[in-house]
């Protein structure tokens, strides 16, 4: 039944255009739940090579922020998540998702475009099957998440977000 709302969910997206709507009232922060790491496939585009990576990586703060490349606030937060991603070290997982339909209407390509022209410069991967969304129970883009080492998400938030919000929740979760 979840993965179902959360597939309406993101066709809603795509038909709005734009913003964040609701597809579960669940709180990831609630369950305190494991994520699974899920093997997604990346992008050759700046900062990110083709191939997989998994996500969350255990033993790894992990930041992940799901987007799109048609979302207005997704193209506002690429400034911000660079400075954050430019002042962690090595030892922090660092990648944006976008669960877009490859091969309907956008292609990896049209992504790894996007990714150039906002000055992207860290992985990118696709969640295709919405996996990871749905184990994040995720509700729209930009929706970004910080998860502890035991993959365990300690913060999530929707819309734009500063740099420093970002880093402070990072840093809680032992990203420092």
């Amino acid at each position: 039944m979840r993965r179902r709302e959360v597939l309406a969910g993101a066709a809603g997206l795509a038909a709005l255009g734009g913003g964040a709507i609701a597809v579960s009232e669940r709180n990831p922060l609630e369950s305190d739940a494991v994520v699974d790491p899920i093997e997604l496939e990346t992008i050759d585009a700046p900062g990110s090579d083709a191939g997989t990576v998994a996500v969350p990586e255990r033993g790894r703060v992990t930041f992940v922020e799901l987007f799109a490349t048609w979302c207005g606030v997704c193209q506002d937060m690429m400034e911000p998540l660079g400075r954050v991603h430019d002042d962690l070290d090595g030892d922090i997982q660092f990648v944006s998702v976008t669960g877009e339909p490859i091969g309907n209407t956008i292609t990896r390509e049209d992504v790894a475009d996007w990714w150039r022209e906002h000055d992207g410069d860290w992985p990118v991967a696709l969640d295709s099957d919405l996996e990871l969304t749905e184990a994040l129970d995720g509700s729209g883009v930009p929706y970004a998440y910080v998860l502890n080492e035991d993959n365990v998400v300690t913060w999530s938030g929707r819309g734009r977000k500063s740099a420093e919000e970002i880093r402070s929740a990072i840093d809680r979760a032992g990203g420092e």
